[in-house]
């Protein structure tokens, strides 16, 4: 598990979104090495977590082993429908991987002073038209609800990166965090292993291995 996964997580939720034991948090992109790690942390620290994945099997994966409260394949159901069920007290906590128009129903969903993290923005990085998002934007529901949204990079945190990831591995030690790799052999395999990140067909850390004993981390 790459050390800029852990800090993002750990940093991101801890520090930016500052979560409150019973408080709900919603996370997308949860089956990622990032995503995953934040679920399982906002478990640790007692909320509800609510993830959202691409396939039944990564829901699986969050629901069974990782101890997510409520899972849902974002390709096949609906966004609003579920938060409906999952968050009927509204969500306070949305660490944000994804962007666009899933931001925006689930800001909808947001409670009053809610927190969010904006750790990436996948759903546009692979968008060939060219053309601005033309909405609905969320300004009104960020304004009205006075929720705080900010954006992060994990270098903000580079002094302390040392305290982060001794607890992190307190955490992978008694069993409370658990971790996958999704590996793709052979340097050449390289442009076929970065399609696939962004099909979200990785669970967990992609790591593509060069030579045995060596891997180059995506």
């Amino acid at each position: 598990m790459l050390l800029s996964c852990r800090v993002t997580a750990y940093f991101g939720l801890l520090d930016v979104i500052k979560p409150k034991e019973g408080e709900t948090v919603v996370v997308n992109a949860a089956a990622g090495a990032v995503g995953s790690l934040v679920g399982q942390i906002a478990k640790i620290k007692g909320c509800k977590v609510i993830g959202y994945a691409g396939t039944d099997k990564k829901c699986q994966w969050l629901k069974d082993d990782l101890g997510f409260d409520h899972v849902f394949n974002y390709k096949t159901t609906n966004l609003d429908e579920t938060l409906k069920e999952a968050a009927p007290k509204g969500v306070d906590c949305y660490f944000d991987n994804v962007g666009g128009n899933f931001s925006g129903t689930v800001l909808k969903h947001m409670n009053t002073f809610g927190r969010m993290a904006v750790c990436g923005a996948i759903s546009g990085y692979n968008d060939k038209t060219g053309t601005p998002d033309t909405g609905p934007f969320p300004y009104g529901t960020i304004l009205l609800k006075q929720i705080k949204v900010e954006g992060m990079f994990f270098t903000r945190w580079t002094a302390e990166w040392p305290d982060a990831h001794k607890q992190i591995l307190i955490w992978i030690q008694k069993g409370k965090l658990k971790y996958r790799e999704h590996i793709t052999k052979g340097f050449e395999n390289m442009p076929t292993a970065f399609f696939g990140l962004l099909r979200g067909e990785n669970v967990g850390k992609a790591v593509v291995t060069v030579q045995e004993g060596h891997a180059l981390l995506g």
